[in-house]
């Protein structure tokens, strides 16, 4: 049978309110009766009941995130940098996977707003205010993460600017057939990289750029890039490829360099975006750009704790810059 309040306080003889001051508020009660008590606690084998106190107080210890794959490794050090920070602070993290589904994600959403969550961290499928402003409403703080809609507290990277880093390097290496292997570009972050491909070509005349777009952001859809470039006759496959991910780019290199006969980097040259770990550890070690990963999520839950003591205060943007990380799939 589980010990109660009541059971350690008639140990210690002592009230119920007295042995709820000195798990809440020791600072208001005798250090000799503080002692009492805390041998009382730990005779008695006593555990305080957190789901009843949290309900009580109309909030959990925990906060909510929210990411498009967590499978990705980006993700995973993303949450890994979330839960980092949150400990600091006795918080939990609640993890949910949307799987780049709006339909997964509002359920995520759903749930950890019955759960009374601090607030939620989220790495939208699509930028949609409405569903923000119902958590809002609702009392929950939203930090958007990898994304930003100039209303909302945010931490994200600039992919356009990654995207552009991506393919300038690819032309100053003298390639000029460029293809840019993405994901599907309804997800945002794919979109502005494309973007940013799409700058660094336009300031060549004789550049050209070819988007192949995928299903997924996987390593499968990226080796099936991979075969289908591999296929072609050499003077109609592109001689730099910027894939929207490191997961993409893997794949991708497998279909080329690993099931076929083409060479990276010296027929294509090859690069991915977010410098996984796994990027340095691939047979041709991938050139990639770097996102600050676990510090995008350290800096998100900090955005979070911000809005938790200062509601009203104007939403603060994050914004880290992307790097280029140059290795042998372009630098041969």
């Amino acid at each position: 049978m589980a010990v109660s309040v009541r059971d350690v306080a008639q140990a210690a003889s002592v009230s119920v309110g007295t042995v709820s001051n000195v798990l809440n508020h020791p600072d208001k009660v005798a250090p000799a009766t503080v002692e009492r008590v805390q041998a009382a606690i730990a005779e008695l084998g006593f555990v305080r009941n957190d789901a009843a106190r949290q309900l009580r107080a109309g909030r959990s210890r925990s906060l909510g995130l929210v990411v498009l794959d967590v499978g990705n490794p980006f993700f995973a050090e993303v949450a890994r940098g979330a839960e980092e920070r949150a400990a600091a602070q006795g918080i939990s993290v609640l993890l949910g996977n949307s799987d780049q589904d709006a339909d997964r994600e509002q359920a995520y959403l759903d749930l950890f707003r019955e759960q009374r969550v601090n607030g939620v961290l989220l790495t939208p499928n699509q930028l949609d205010p409405d569903r923000i402003q119902r958590l809002r409403a609702a009392g929950v703080p939203v930090v958007l993460v990898d994304a930003e809609d100039g209303q909302t507290p945010s931490v994200s990277v600039d992919d356009v600017e990654g995207g552009y880093l991506a393919v300038s390097h690819l032309l100053s290496l003298g390639r000029r057939r460029i293809a840019y292997v993405a994901g599907p570009l309804s997800i945002r972050q794919v979109a502005d990289r494309l973007d940013g491909a799409r700058r660094a070509v336009s300031e060549f005349s004789d550049a050209t750029l070819e988007v192949l777009e995928s299903t997924a952001l996987d390593v499968l859809q990226g080796r099936e890039a991979g075969e289908a470039l591999a296929r072609r006759d050499a003077a109609d496959r592109p001689d730099g490829v910027f894939c929207a991910n490191d997961l993409l780019a893997v794949g991708a290199l497998q279909g080329l360099s690993i099931l076929s006969s083409v060479r990276v980097p010296d027929d294509i040259a090859l690069i991915g975006y977010d410098d996984i770990a796994f990027a340095a550890a691939t047979v041709v070690p991938l050139s990639s750009i770097r996102q600050p990963a676990r510090e995008i999520g350290s800096t998100a839950v900090e955005l979070l704790f911000e809005t938790l003591d200062a509601p009203d205060a104007p939403a603060r943007q994050v914004h880290f810059r992307p790097e280029l990380v140059v290795r042998a799939s372009t630098a041969g």
